[in-house]
């Protein structure tokens, strides 16, 4: 009989991280003399811990296919960690109880770098335990700070409402300058990487217009040498916009802005403040009227304005994750291939997860000005096609018409309950 398998979202979901579970299910439902029921965990990975499984057998076709334009992690996410296996064999021996009751033998976990470290962890079960699972890796991360592909599935939407939003508060900005506002920072996503903060400068071939100021986290914060650049740009184009990663950092390393040093994120700071932060330095020491922004969820979240170049690659890694796994793969990541610049063109290819577990790529140095407040042409040439192309939602009433899966749990098979401190 065919094996089922086991899809989970990880970590913080996209615009359309969805049409990654799509690209999953349809295809498995193409391959149905191979692979059975694709179950679908709810709350990521703590689904298969807990045996709360969503069978996605009871989704319409239909339904499936909405998945294409609907933002947020359609299964539900967490931020869950499996401990080395060596620290907690109890929790393997849980998911294997949890696999065997249900014959799963694909495991497809759609995540970043965190997620990528237990698909791993879970693609050696067959030698460690003598359960024999092929584990795919489906990368997702608006961070695009995944090693070894060309880029993440997520990112290219996150990149462009950066810079369709620094582009509009810009114009917005200017209109108003002469009597008011001058200075507007936008605060985007990025703990350590640059990628989203750099697709912002796609917004304008040129410094007279938004944004003006781009601070990577690549580049040591410069309190005067910041200002002095916002002056020059309120005294030659009458305001100054500026787009801010929120992990921007002093000169010795530690953050300029954090809400908590300690987080449940793994132990992480939690990142935030920054903009405002931001804005009294320019009030305080300068004296301009300033406003700010916080993109936050919005930037992840905004399907509406997704890139359909990055919908493309979404569906496809899923699509692809289901046929290397029927292929005998396991223990691999799909990746995006980059096979020409102009034209733009793409292919999806493969890694060993194990060379991605764990690891971060951060904004190469060449794609930033000499100055550190601005992106050369290398990294215009790299970013413009993966914000690209629209691919719009249906709308109803105004309003976009999103997915709503009947989320039907398949029933429990094992007598035992999960335990969260083993």
């Amino acid at each position: 009989m065919p094996r089922n398998a086991f899809y989970a979202q990880s970590g913080g979901v996209t615009a359309v991280i969805n049409a990654s579970a799509q690209g999953v299910i349809e295809t498995a439902r193409r391959y149905s003399d191979h692979i059975g029921t694709v179950y679908a965990g709810d709350n990521g990975i703590l689904g298969a811990l807990h045996e709360r499984l969503i069978d996605t057998s009871q989704e319409l076709p239909e339904t499936i296919a909405s998945l294409r334009h609907t933002p947020g992690g359609a299964f539900g996410s967490c931020r869950y960690g499996l401990k080395p296996y060596e620290e907690s064999t109890a929790q393997y021996e849980r998911l294997i109880e949890v696999f065997k009751a249900h014959n799963i033998g694909y495991f497809f976990y759609n995540g970043g770098g965190g997620s990528a470290v237990q698909c791993a962890q879970i693609s050696e079960l067959g030698q460690r335990m003598g359960y024999p699972i092929q584990a795919i890796h489906i990368p997702k991360t608006i961070d695009n700070d995944l090693p070894a592909t060309d880029c993440c599935p997520g990112f290219g939407s996150a990149a462009k409402y950066a810079a369709v939003s620094i582009a509009e508060a810009g114009l917005d900005l200017r209109s108003m300058a002469l009597t008011s506002t001058k200075v507007f920072i936008l605060e985007v996503m990025g703990r350590n990487a640059g990628w989203i903060a750099a697709a912002s400068g796609l917004a304008s071939r040129d410094k007279d217009h938004a944004p003006h100021l781009i601070l990577f986290p690549e580049v040591a914060f410069d309190r005067d040498g910041f200002l002095a650049q916002v002056r020059h740009y309120v005294d030659t184009c009458g305001c100054c916009t500026v787009v801010a990663s929120e992990g921007l950092r002093n000169p010795d390393g530690s953050l300029l802005s954090e809400t908590r040093p300690l987080h449940a994120d793994h132990g992480r700071p939690q990142l935030g403040g920054l903009a405002p932060a931001l804005a009294t330095l320019v009030r305080s020491l300068l004296g301009y009227k300033t406003h700010y922004a916080v993109a936050d969820y919005l930037m992840r979240s905004a399907r509406h304005i997704a890139s359909k170049t990055d919908v493309e690659q979404s569906y496809a890694v899923g699509k692809a994750a289901v046929e290397l796994a029927l292929q005998g793969h396991s223990g691999v990541m799909v990746t995006i291939e980059r096979t020409s610049e102009a034209p733009y063109r793409w292919c999806t290819g493969t890694v060993p997860v194990a060379e991605v577990a764990g690891k971060e790529r951060k904004l190469p140095r060449e794609y930033i000005t000499e100055d550190g407040y601005y992106i050369t042409d290398a990294a215009r040439r790299y970013l413009q096609p993966l914000i690209e192309g629209e691919e719009h939602p249906p709308y109803i009433d105004g309003i976009p018409a999103y997915a709503h899966l009947r989320r039907v749990l398949a029933p429990q098979l094992t007598d035992t309950t999960y335990n969260p401190d083993l």
